[in-house]
């Protein structure tokens, strides 16, 4: 029996490239480690494409409800979102940074900071949150697959008999349409993240598109762009002035997990400044152009159907509800393929590839990039994503205000790369436990990082525990969670950085390369007892042998 366990034990391993410079070990495998030259495929074009899909999603599509729903008049809501895009757009060419010099992601960097072993913590919060939005991204998925088969298929579909209880917070018809969304989208995740360009490209020009069509269709059908671009803002005084500084926290919000974790896709760049004009150009310009126009489509669509549709899937079912013309059906159908391909690309950019490293992390040996994307898709069905959509429960209000644990790690990975490390690493210390590796600290955590995240989290909690009660009355404590984003990320990031200031670690700064022990046989690998790792070593610069491309060059 034992020795069967050892067998499929090693015939699950992950796969090893031939010639390879690393061995699958507790912290390594092919897709944790730099990433090497042939890897490096993306240029500007693919990173100006992940931010118009990332960017030109529903949270920027509805982020005008949210902030109208604030008080706030539809001027000073569209002002709220440049500020923040262009927030948005400075922290992820910052949190980039370290993916597009040292080519090493998220989920390795984490170590460097709070620990070989705390770098679990920040992993397991993104783990968890995108467990969650990948549900709802893939319903949303479901949806967009309901309005392409309802516009293919007539009534027959789109008003199927709905056999299932209203407890199941789900029509069948909707139920169906998310597994055929599934069945079309596990295939891609397949795919390598370097070799995502192409599908990226034509995913965004359909999404440009659609955007750009239904704006001129509903503005046309209106013969305008309807009343709610001259509301004024119901709100005055004090009250709108915190509730236009929380508008510029929600909106860091909804995009902290893509930022914190930009580093796992520039460190894909062809160069090192490949990724900089879709982060400081394509990212701000896309959430204001997609906002913008929710703002005027949901405006125009009231003129047209005397209700307010601020998501777009729900337009679009409503439009194929009160007509099926052929010219409604055509329309719906381009429309929901555009979404279609949109909720494929947001479900593999924000959430798969990402989560899927963050899962390799806990455990290499088995478990890879793709291994982890398909974990993350089946927990993502199993929370039955229905229920946080159709249901508006405490739980959403949670999840919309996470963002307060993950602004804080911000912070801590940016403070710790630029002004504790400066910018130097020892990267073979990263794939490394023990008292040997520059980044074990005490016992494998790094006692600093969590003192400083804790510092930047608990003044938000009394803020944080009334907004989700609804028990908010401009207290103090509520303006501090009003600051939430700001506070969490320079209180945490500034704490870590005076910490290490004042009680330093060994190998603190300096740098060393991520070189494998290539002297080795099959049978023989060289396996510390100490550190738990297959034939890594951090040596420095002047030892012989160079680096190339993450390879040693001997």
């Amino acid at each position: 029996m034992r020795e069967r366990a050892r067998y499929w034990a090693r015939k699950l391993e992950c796969p090893v490239d031939e010639d390879a410079n690393y061995e699958n070990t507790y912290w390594c495998n092919r897709d944790l480690i730099p990433i090497p030259e042939d890897r490096r495929t993306w240029t500007w074009q693919g990173f100006a494409g992940y931010w118009i899909i990332t960017g030109a999603n529903n949270s920027a599509w509805t982020a005008g409800s949210t902030l109208l729903a604030l008080g706030l008049s539809v001027g000073q809501a569209m002002g709220v979102i440049v500020g923040g895009s262009f927030i948005i757009s400075m922290i992820a060419v910052v949190a980039g940074w370290m993916g597009s010099h040292d080519y090493l992601g998220f989920t390795v960097m984490s170590r460097a900071s709070w620990g070989m072993i705390g770098g679990f913590w920040p992993v397991l919060n993104r783990i968890v949150t995108a467990c969650i939005w990948m549900g709802v991204q893939t319903y949303w998925g479901g949806q967009s697959v309901k309005i392409i088969l309802g516009a293919v298929i007539g009534p027959k579909y789109a008003y199927m008999e709905n056999t299932l209880p209203a407890s199941a917070n789900v029509d069948t018809c909707s139920l169906v349409s998310f597994f055929i969304f599934l069945a079309v989208f596990a295939p891609l995740l397949m795919i390598p993240p370097e070799k995502l360009q192409l599908p990226l490209k034509i995913a965004f020009v359909m999404i440009v598109c659609n955007i750009f069509g239904m704006l001129i269709w509903s503005v046309r059908t209106a013969h305008g762009a309807g009343d709610l671009l001259e509301a004024p803002a119901t709100e005055s005084g004090s009250v709108l002035s915190w509730n236009i500084v929380y508008g510029i926290q929600a909106i860091l919000g909804l995009w902290s997990g893509g930022i914190v974790g930009q580093s796992d896709w520039t460190r894909y760049a062809k160069t090192p400044n490949a990724s900089l004009f879709g982060q400081g150009v394509t990212c701000p310009l896309t959430i204001i152009v997609t906002a913008l126009c929710g703002v005027i489509i949901t405006s125009a669509t009231n003129q047209i159907y005397g209700e307010y549709f601020w998501n777009p899937f729900e337009l679009l079912l409503h439009i194929q509800k009160v007509s099926l013309t052929p010219a409604a059906r055509a329309g719906t159908f381009f429309s929901g393929l555009a979404f279609l391909a949109s909720q494929m690309a947001l479900c593999i950019v924000l959430n798969a590839i990402s989560t899927g490293m963050d899962m390799a992390a806990l455990c290499p040996r088995w478990i890879n990039i793709r291994r982890g994307c398909y974990i993350l898709t089946i927990i993502a069905i199993a929370i039955c994503p229905w229920n946080f959509v159709n249901n508006v429960t405490t739980f959403i209000t949670v999840l919309s205000g996470w963002s307060i644990f993950l602004s804080g790690m911000t912070g801590i990975l940016i403070f710790d790369y630029f002004l504790v490390r400066k910018g130097q690493l020892h990267v073979g210390d990263l794939y490394m436990a023990g008292k040997g590796s520059a980044y074990w600290y005490t016992a494998g955590f790094n006692w600093r990082a969590i003192v400083a995240w804790v510092m930047g989290v608990w003044p938000l909690l009394p803020g944080f525990v009334r907004r989700v009660r609804t028990t908010s009355n401009g207290n103090g404590w509520d303006h501090v969670y009003d600051l939430s984003y700001f506070f969490g990320f320079f209180v945490s990031g500034v704490v870590h950085w005076v910490l290490h200031t004042l009680f330093p670690t060994p190998k603190q700064t300096g740098s060393s390369p991520f070189l494998m022990d290539l002297h080795r046989t099959q049978d023989v690998v060289g396996v510390s007892s100490i550190n738990g790792v297959a034939g890594v070593r951090s040596v420095s610069s002047e030892e012989g042998g160079s680096v190339v491309g993450g390879k040693e060059k001997v």
